[in-house]
């Protein structure tokens, strides 16, 4: 079979990249073994929260020129990653998936991002100036986690709010928020209310911490494996049982600023959290559970609609294997449920992932790339792959596949010209340390675009 274009993965790297390839045109098979990524999502998606050394970093654009040369940004130069931050919310829209930036969040009277436009003078290699209106357009905000900490981000669902600093949380009308009521059902454990109190805590924020019972919902713990975020999101969505826990939740606050839920809301779409936000007399705010992540299923299963509604194939449960690469170029792969079929492209992305997806495994003495057993960048000493603290930047995570400026990989040092590497595959830097793993995800998936397209500037739409 023979297509233009055959993306190996079905992550956000992998959606992203095909959904663009295939609105312009290009014939996509999309490979895809399973779960990914986005199953685990916060809701959340950030650019850049600190620099490899640790330093925070409140506005992302200002800070690439800093980065070291190996990069994925640095590679991509901070001018391009401005336009393709410019363009993200509207690419997630067009899909189904509605984002809020964290600069409209923070401060509703200065422009979108969305509606920034690049000068020439931000190319690669740009000085950032301090008060540059297009560097200072992307800055991160804060948002809970579920173990009650804050973390920066760049974009985030419409029902994930978001905050300015770590320290300023502030309720509906604006004001610093002093109490919040944390409310779980019952019997729900992939949602730890005390952690989240915890945190609040930490700042001074008074908390109580309640529970409710929804019949539907009480049935559910009948099979403590069915207790899960996403059984729980399924029944959420009849409308008495929805608008029964904002009741509930009415009852039970005692003048708080601040209502705090978990994440089980809106398997299908935005409007049952939107309501229970406009039920509720407090800023209410959204908190990720354990996995699976409600919210990043759906985003998920949006973008996967857009790619198949704009003519792409997605294989959904298989896995690539046997390619044939020859003189520099991948001739064809191969498909565990195809067997011998001859699947030929002109171009391959490959964007299955970092050890979490298995797009890279580890051995005692290596790491290797299992599909074309490209050339992979990691500390030869094992004792530098990680560190003995926990909490500590491990240095295993920012282990990725070697490849050169338009992101091409190399095997045994030649570079492969008609394959790309986009998302956690990508060496050079350490996304869970630097908070950047969706915008590596993001800015690597419309470069490789582009590159495929033959362009030289990301277009507008």
């Amino acid at each position: 079979m023979k297509f233009d274009v055959i993306l190996i993965g079905g992550g956000l790297s992998s959606l992203v990249c095909g959904i663009r390839l295939q609105k312009a045109g290009r014939r996509c098979l999309m490979v895809s073994a399973g779960q990914n990524a986005l199953h685990f999502s916060s809701g959340a998606f950030g650019l850049l929260g600190s620099l490899p050394d640790g330093t925070a970093v409140q506005y992302p654009l200002e800070a690439i020129p800093s980065l070291p040369a190996g990069h994925p940004y640095a590679k991509i130069g901070v001018g391009k990653i401005a336009d393709y931050a410019a363009m993200a919310p509207g690419f997630f829209e067009s899909c189904g998936v509605h984002l809020v930036a964290a600069a409209a969040a923070a401060d509703p009277g200065a422009p979108d991002a969305a509606g920034v436009a690049v000068p020439a003078s931000s190319g690669p290699g740009a000085t950032a100036a301090a008060a540059d209106p297009v560097l200072r357009s992307v800055r991160n905000g804060y948002r809970f986690t579920a173990t009650g900490t804050m973390k920066p981000a760049w974009l985030a669902m419409s029902e994930v709010a978001f905050f300015p600093t770590e320290e300023a949380l502030r309720d509906s009308d604006g004001a610093p928020v002093e109490s919040a009521l944390i409310v779980n059902f019952a019997g729900f454990l992939d949602f730890n209310a005390r952690f989240i109190a915890e945190g609040l805590e930490k700042n001074g924020i008074r908390c109580r911490l309640e529970t409710v019972r929804i019949d539907d919902v009480e049935r559910l713990r009948k099979n403590p494996s069915e207790m899960r975020s996403v059984n729980i999101a399924r029944v959420m969505t009849r409308e008495q049982n929805w608008k029964g826990f904002a009741h509930q939740v009415k009852e039970l606050m005692k003048g708080e600023d601040m209502v705090v839920l978990p994440e089980v809301f809106g398997l299908g779409g935005e409007l049952i959290p939107q309501w229970l936000s406009e039920m509720i007399p407090a800023k209410v705010t959204y908190v990720g559970t354990m996995p699976p992540s409600v919210c990043g299923i759906r985003t998920q299963m949006r973008l996967k609609e857009a790619f198949e509604s704009a003519g792409g194939t997605f294989l959904l449960g298989d896995e690539v294997l046997d390619p044939e690469v020859e003189d520099g170029r991948v001739l064809c792969v191969r498909t565990s449920n195809l067997g011998s079929m001859r699947l030929v492209a002109d171009s391959y992305v490959l964007a299955s992932g970092n050890l979490f997806g298995n797009g890279l495994t580890a051995a005692p003495g290596e790491f290797r790339e299992p599909v074309f057993g490209l050339d992979v960048d990691y500390p030869q000493d094992r004792s530098d792959w990680y560190d003995p603290d926990f909490f500590a930047k491990q240095n295993y995570i920012g282990v990725g596949v070697k490849t050169d400026g338009a992101f091409h990989p190399y095997i045994a040092g030649r570079v492969v010209e008609n394959l790309y590497v986009a998302g956690s595959e990508v060496g050079g830097c350490n996304s869970l340390a630097e908070g950047s793993g969706a915008g590596v995800a993001i800015m690597t998936a419309f470069k490789v675009a582009d590159g495929i397209l033959g362009r030289q500037e990301p277009a507008n739409a």
